[in-house]
């Protein structure tokens, strides 16, 4: 099935699938875990039953999602060490230092205090208790830095030099970590893991308001994530903005393939909305574009010129419409969030944000949404860096391992089975959960304190304690 396949191309299929699974997880859990410090401080200052019957709801969620997390980052650094061990060898001194801080001072404090945060609330007291889920947040966001950063060098490679052997050799420490596209990398990123949380809260909340309007949890839930959405989807549009200039400036024939700008433009470009990238011609067939909007949105200005495709030599050319169409995605949903947010806020103002079935009928609809998105966002990103690994210093290429098409095959075809069993029944217990509401969560949290206070007993003793009872 796969043998007309070259290792390089199955090897970079395989990559893209595992991350693609992979990053789900993180985005998901990054977002929750911040939710669940939230919750739990509200609780502790307001001490409203509503705010702790959340918390033990989502808890159960997140402990999945984190779960499956890790198990898909190990198979992620299962497949780089196969099929792209020359890249671990050229950038190895690089990108191991920043991996293995990543485990040591993030995985390490997300694991450490994870079983408090889950099961410890009785046992050291509400505030240990609040320490410990605010570091498991904490844990989430310093986990996304040390990932970011990598990629981020990736990307943007500073702080540098060449051994002899022609590795990557670090010369300074806080160039590296902070290379020039970091910052908006981590910003984009972590709101995007917010806003990927806040519409899975809302699609939950507003399924258990469409079976019962004056349900409190489901009220609350839903006012928190329409909250998320009116707040953080502008500043996402924004952080992203800024990101593209810096992308612009440093990789722009990424750029040029986002556009789909296969020519320059000296008198300004105009945006193209829609079209079919066409890659013999070189150009974009059926374009719906408005003269020079992109000039103005990358340069501020509408003559400004554009460089386009034809600078770049064929061979450094990333896939066009890979980049171009999940580009195209990701901004779409991106207004998408930004629409029901707006609808959410006009509902607010109006007092039927709980009772308007068509809003959470459409928030239930974006629920996968921030998933999606964020799939096209590293599509756009790692798709749009090609045909490099180390972006204009080592190529796709010259990373892959020696290894033969008919193994990377073989390992891909069982990742995809495994995957899809595994993951899928984690995918669908996850789900579960969400459609039951917050009360059926209560009640077994309560029977299950109820069973830990004191020994089981048998039916025949239970009973004759209950006739003891009745006696005295």
């Amino acid at each position: 099935m796969l043998d007309g396949f070259t290792a390089e191309i199955l090897a970079r299929v395989q990559f893209a699938f595992t991350i693609s699974f992979h990053i789900i997880f993180p985005a998901f859990s990054i977002g929750l875990a911040s939710f669940l410090a939230v919750l739990n401080a509200l609780w502790l200052w307001k001490r409203e039953e509503t705010y702790l019957d959340l918390f033990n709801y989502w808890k159960k969620i997140f402990a999945v999602a984190f779960g499956m997390g890790v198990v898909s980052g190990i198979v992620m650094s299962y497949q780089i060490g196969t099929n792209w061990s020359v890249f671990s060898d050229k950038a190895g001194p690089v990108v191991g230092p920043l991996m293995a801080y990543e485990v040591l001072s993030a995985f390490f404090l997300e694991a450490g205090f994870l079983g408090i945060m889950l099961f410890g609330r009785k046992r050291v007291g509400d505030g240990l208790h609040m320490f410990a889920t605010a570091l498991v947040a904490l844990g989430t966001l310093a986990s996304a830095t040390w990932i970011l950063s990598v990629n981020s060098w990736m990307q943007t490679p500073a702080g540098f030099g060449m051994n002899e052997l022609g590795q990557f050799v670090p010369e300074d420490w806080w160039a590296i970590v902070f290379n020039p596209s970091f910052s908006y990398r981590l910003v984009h990123m972590v709101l995007a893991a917010y806003l990927t949380t806040a519409l899975v809260v809302g699609a939950v909340g507003g399924l258990h308001l469409l079976r019962d309007q004056a349900n409190a949890a489901a009220r609350r839930m839903f006012s928190m994530a329409m909250w998320m959405l009116v707040l953080v989807t502008p500043l996402q549009i924004y952080a992203g903005d800024l990101h593209g200039l810096n992308t612009l400036e440093h990789q722009p024939a990424k750029v040029m393939a986002m556009e789909g700008h296969y020519d320059s433009h000296p008198d300004g470009a105009p945006l193209i909305l829609f079209g079919i990238p066409n890659p013999d011609e070189k150009r974009i067939d059926y374009a719906i574009e408005i003269p020079k909007l992109s000039s103005l949105i990358l340069k501020h200005d509408l003559n400004a010129p554009l460089d386009g495709l034809d600078t770049i030599p064929d061979e450094d050319e990333p896939p066009v419409a890979i980049v171009f169409w999940s580009f195209r995605i990701m901004i779409a949903l991106g207004f998408a969030m930004l629409g029901l947010g707006a609808w959410a806020a006009l509902a607010r103002l109006r007092g039927r944000l709980y009772s308007a079935p068509m809003l959470h009928r459409l928030a239930i609809l974006m629920g996968p949404a921030g998933f999606v998105a964020v799939l096209a966002g590293w599509i756009t990103t790692e798709v749009g860096r090609q045909p490099f690994t180390v972006y204009g210093l080592l190529r796709t290429s010259d990373s892959l391992a020696p290894v033969a098409a008919p193994a990377v095959a073989t390992s891909l075809i069982a990742f995809i089975v495994v995957y899809f069993f595994v993951f899928g029944a984690g995918t669908w217990y996850i789900v579960s959960m969400m459609r039951k509401p917050v009360v059926d969560h209560v009640l077994e949290d309560e029977r299950d304190a109820a069973q830990d206070d004191g020994p089981v007993l048998a039916v025949g003793e239970e009973a004759a304690v209950r006739d003891k009872s009745e006696e005295g």
